[in-house]
Parts: structure tokens; C-alpha cells; sequence
């Protein structure tokens, strides 16, 4: 505790001058006015609680305007407090969700569990904003930027198939991407695109959104998924579904200068496990920024003497009273 006028408590030589001048009466209120040939008579009777009593309404005055020199001095207490600055990103997950999406190399499959591991990685970062286009034959924005996370988690979950002209439009998925994003004054910036094909649909070059999102600052990690080889595909026949192997056919390449052409980096995940690892490094890599500033908050407690000499004023005239009540 410390006082934010501490001049003014030399004020307390005020009470104890009147200590002092009490006491000084006392005691010359005790010498004896009256000659008697004995004192057993007063000797032996002791202090009545009478005589005790009386002393508490000059203790109580005392007492409140000691309480009340304290107060007009602001004492105050001060608690150091840490205050943290968190910086932000903004993501976007551009996601394939053409029918190829649907091989089962990936438990269950390929968009289940992309979908499954990207709504892990949105729970592990509150503090960045995030958002979701989606594309096939083209694209469209599934979620713009946004910090609600219930609703990102909940349109994640809604991602499908068949709600767009099959294919697989990775420029235009891009570039709608970083359309969300071009004006966001967030520090960093980024576009998380997972494709499991080639791109042979679209208005937009897959290179040419490329150089957009450059131009903008904005960095594109991909993640090209599917087992190498061949993979187990669903297929409808008269008898029901059919899984059949289809050549897992995916543009590296393209995946490759996308990511090195705008400062990101080109994953390859190959089932459930892998996926789930890229999303770990990526999170690594895209670290938010925080700075923590200590300060300290003051807190006044001037109120607290200021109610106990109150109290010290209404005992005393309650004393008082009852004193001069007494025979």
C-alpha cells in the first residue's frame, strides 16, 4: 500500500496531540480535592467498568479522525497485471470437393477426413481468422473470414460433393481464395489448397491466380492427397456400390510452383495419419504472435477507512448518549 498525498500524513500529529492533552487532563482530574483520614474506602472498590467506558467516546473520536487523515491521504494498492496482445492469421482452406474426393484410400474417405483433421486444426487456433472456398468445376466461398468458430466448424461439416459441375478447377478455387483475402489487414496471410487431381476446368490458369495471391503477400501451402498408385473408388452399378481402383492422378508439379512461387510449401498425404501430420507442420510454421505487457492496476482504499471512521463517529454518539443517560 502506499498513499498518493503521503505530506499529509503528518496531519496524524493532530491526534496525538490530543492524546496527549487527554491524558495531561486525566491525570490532574485525579489529584485529590477532598482530605479524609483513610483510604480503604477507595483503595479497596477498584475501577468501576463505568469508569472504563467513559474513556470510548473520546478513543472512538479519536480513532475516526485518525481514519479520516488516512483516507483524504488516497491510500492505494497496486496489482501488476499482464496483458496479452495476440496477433493473428487469416486462413483460408481452398478444398477440392470434386467426386474424386470420394476415394476411400482415407478413412472413410478423402473429403471426410480432410474435412475431419481441418476442423481439429480450426479448434487448436482461436485466435486467427478463417474461412472456406470450396471448388470442383468451379468455386464458390463456403465461409467468408470469421472468428466464430461454431459456425466455421458447423459449414466445414456441411462441405459435399454434387453441389457444384464436377471437375477440378484449382485456379479459380485459388483465385477465389485470395479474393476473400486481398483486403484483409491481417500480417500474415494464407491459403491452405488440398486437391486430389489436375486442374482441367476453369477461367483462371492455376499459374496466374498463383502470381495474384504473390502479388498480394498471401502464401498457398498444398497438400496434394491420395495414395500412391491406385486408389478404392465407390461406383454405382445395378447391384449396388462397387469399389473399383482408379489411378491416383495428382499435378505435383503445378502443386509445387504454386506453394515455392508464393513462399508456402508442397505436401503430399497419402492416408488419415499423414494429413493429419501436414496440418501439425503447418500450424507450426504459422505461429501466432503474442506479446505480453505488465502494467500495474491501482485500486483505491480510501473508501474503507473513510466508512470505518464513519462507524467510529455513530459508536461514539451512540456511547455518548447512553452515558449521559446513566445516573
Amino acid at each position: 500500500m502506499f498513499f498518493e498525498y503521503p505530506y499529509l500524513l503528518w496531519l496524524l500529529l493532530i491526534p496525538a496531540l490530543l492524546v496527549g492533552r487527554y491524558l495531561w487532563i486525566e491525570l490532574k482530574s485525579r489529584r485529590p480535592h477532598l482530605r479524609v483520614s483513610r483510604l480503604d474506602a477507595w483503595t479497596s472498590g477498584g475501577r468501576s467498568s463505568l469508569e472504563i467506558v467513559r474513556h470510548l467516546p473520546f478513543v472512538l473520536r479519536t480513532a475516526a479522525l485518525v481514519l479520516i487523515i488516512i483516507s483524504i491521504a488516497r491510500p492505494r494498492s497496486a496489482t501488476q497485471v499482464e496483458k496479452v496482445d495476440t496477433e493473428g492469421i487469416d486462413i483460408i482452406f481452398a478444398m477440392d470437393v470434386s467426386t474424386s474426393m470420394l476415394a476411400r484410400d482415407f478413412t472413410p474417405d478423402r473429403l471426410s477426413a480432410a474435412k475431419d483433421i481441418a476442423i481439429e486444426f480450426i479448434a487448436q487456433r482461436p485466435s486467427d481468422r478463417m474461412g472456406i472456398v470450396v471448388f470442383a468445376g468451379e468455386s464458390y466461398t463456403q465461409c467468408p473470414l470469421t472468428t466464430d468458430r461454431a459456425t466455421l466448424i458447423n459449414l466445414m461439416k456441411d462441405v459435399q460433393t454434387d453441389l457444384i459441375e464436377d471437375g477440378t478447377a484449382i485456379g479459380n478455387g485459388l483465385a477465389t481464395a485470395v479474393a476473400r483475402m486481398k483486403d484483409s489487414d491481417a500480417k500474415s496471410r494464407v491459403v491452405i489448397l488440398l486437391t486430389d487431381g489436375v486442374n482441367n476446368m476453369g477461367e483462371i490458369d492455376p499459374g496466374m491466380a498463383a502470381e495474384i495471391a504473390k502479388t498480394y503477400g498471401i502464401r498457398v501451402y498444398t497438400i496434394g492427397v491420395g495414395a500412391n498408385g491406385t486408389a478404392p473408388y465407390p461406383v454405382k452399378t445395378p447391384w449396388g456400390i462397387e469399389l473399383r481402383n482408379i489411378p491416383v492422378e495428382i499435378d505435383e508439379p503445378l502443386l509445387k510452383n504454386i506453394a515455392d512461387g508464393t513462399g508456402g510449401r508442397y505436401f503430399r498425404a497419402t492416408d488419415n495419419t499423414k494429413l493429419s501430420e501436414i496440418y501439425a507442420e503447418i500450424g507450426q510454421m504459422e505461429k501466432t504472435r503474442t506479446s505480453v505487457d505488465s502494467f500495474p492496476v491501482y485500486k483505491d482504499l480510501f473508501k474503507n477507512y473513510a466508512l470505518a471512521a464513519l462507524l467510529c463517529l455513530l459508536l461514539e454518539l451512540l456511547i455518548s448518549a447512553l452515558l449521559r443517560r446513566l445516573p
